[in-house]
């Protein structure tokens, strides 16, 4: 008969309550009336769970550095310091109509894990780093992803830089504004290796009553603006034949684009995020 030696360490657990609380004070910042959170990146709101996440960070004896695309990395120091980091984290930025975990959960728990360590005495041989992403959301600029983007050198940060909202206000000038524009270079930053927690973004485990899974594969996207070009006319006395009615176009362009989706079942997605009619 053999027995298996255990780490000392393998007792270990994280405070579910502490984490509980760390999320639901998050929470608050952006809070919306149906219990959700809308904290758009780099608005004020941002601004403050941004703080809200480095105050914790230092709190727990991390130290802190911020890139040029405002990407914030919350270090652990380890046994040897010139090892590259092993890595956890997400983002905080929100949905218009987000909900209180999604990315939030994965740089919390983070964070969690470093304050067991501390309560537990335990020093890694590798540093260790929570990052938080800017605007991996893409609910006010897109390109989508795009502080992880810039890190991993998919676009420019002056592509990044150059992005505009809604009102015309652009990524670098907000960055700024809010006082999260770093002096590290985005991807000069060795990384051993990366683990993100993430709440579940379908329905499919909660669907098959499954409390967790791992990712084996990541949704490929492509994303276009499409611009329907009509006339306007006067609803009453313009002839059916006679209008250019844009909307009743692009009505079939949505309908077209759900139904290509459909043509590649299971696994085919498509949806149509926003209209704009003028």
């Amino acid at each position: 008969m053999s027995t298996v030696s255990l780490s000392p360490h393998a007792a270990l657990r994280i405070n579910g309550a502490r984490l509980w609380n760390s999320l639901m004070e998050l929470a608050q910042i952006g809070t919306t009336p149906k219990g959700g959170v809308c904290r758009l990146a780099l608005t004020d709101l941002d601004r403050q769970g941004r703080d809200f996440f480095v105050a914790q960070a230092k709190a727990a004896g991390c130290s802190i550095r911020i890139d040029s695309v405002g990407n914030i990395f919350a270090r652990r120091a380890g046994l040897d310091n010139s090892l590259p980091a092993v890595m956890t984290g997400s983002h905080i930025d929100t949905q218009p109509t987000g909900g209180k975990f999604d990315g939030n959960y994965g740089v919390l728990a983070g964070l969690e894990v470093f304050k067991t360590l501390n309560d537990a005495g335990v020093t890694t041989s590798a540093p260790l780093e929570v990052v938080v992403w800017t605007n991996e959301e893409g609910s006010r600029f897109v390109p989508v992803m795009m502080g992880s983007g810039v890190f991993a050198k998919a676009f420019t940060l002056e592509h990044a830089y150059a992005a505009t909202d809604t009102e015309g206000k652009t990524v670098g000038a907000e960055l700024a504004r809010i006082g999260y524009v770093g002096d590290q270079e985005p991807g000069d930053h060795p990384i051993g290796a990366y683990f993100e927690t993430h709440i579940e973004q379908g329905p499919v485990l909660e669907d098959n009553d499954i409390t967790i899974g791992v990712v084996q594969g990541v949704l490929g996207i492509r994303w276009f603006d499409c611009t329907v070009t009509g006339m306007e006319a006067h609803a009453g006395p313009t002839p059916m034949a006679l209008r250019r009615d844009a909307m009743q176009v692009a009505t079939h362009i949505m309908q077209e684009v759900v139904a290509s989706a459909l043509r590649h079942a299971p696994h085919g997605r498509g949806t149509v995020g926003m209209v704009q009619v003028h």
